[in-house]
């Protein structure tokens, strides 16, 4: 189901503050929100964009995925997304996938082969959004902490 009542769009530096609230569910570690905000603001040099679903009347995105486009020799040029979450208040209601398409969207119009993303292994709810979304299991990640 699509969200009847949501604009889709892209949110720039300056209007970060939309999107904070929803990503600040995702990464509660990242806060406060001027801390937040002043993050992903800074990661926008870098390539990262954010998207958000509003509802009619509402300020604050209900559902955010952040992304960028970028490219590496195993899959050439490819959209990654960092960041995918709908707010407590806003779920079930197709905020997620109306996102989801506008992001799949953007890495067709931006020529992207792929897209790629990761997700933590007890995110089972979102596991089946992914799956759902057309997208698959396609490795393992590893990782280790070096602190």
């Amino acid at each position: 189901m699509i969200a009847a009542m949501s604009d889709i769009r892209e949110v720039p530096e300056g209007e970060t503050h939309r999107v904070a609230p929803a990503l600040l569910e995702l990464r509660t570690d990242a806060g406060p929100l001027e801390r937040l905000i002043e993050r992903v603001d800074s990661q926008r040099a870098a390539g990262y964009r954010v998207v958000g679903a509003f509802d009619e009347g509402d300020e604050d995105a209900q559902a955010v995925i952040g992304f960028k486009v970028t490219e590496n020799l195993a899959w050439g040029r490819y959209l990654y997304i960092e960041d995918v979450v709908t707010r407590a208040t806003g779920r079930g209601k197709g905020h997620a996938p109306a996102v989801m398409s506008w992001v799949l969207d953007e890495g067709r119009t931006a020529g992207c082969a792929s897209v790629h993303l990761n997700s933590g292994t007890n995110r089972r709810g979102a596991h089946r959004f992914y799956f759902n979304s057309g997208l698959g299991i396609a490795a393992y990640h590893f990782a280790m902490d070096l602190a």
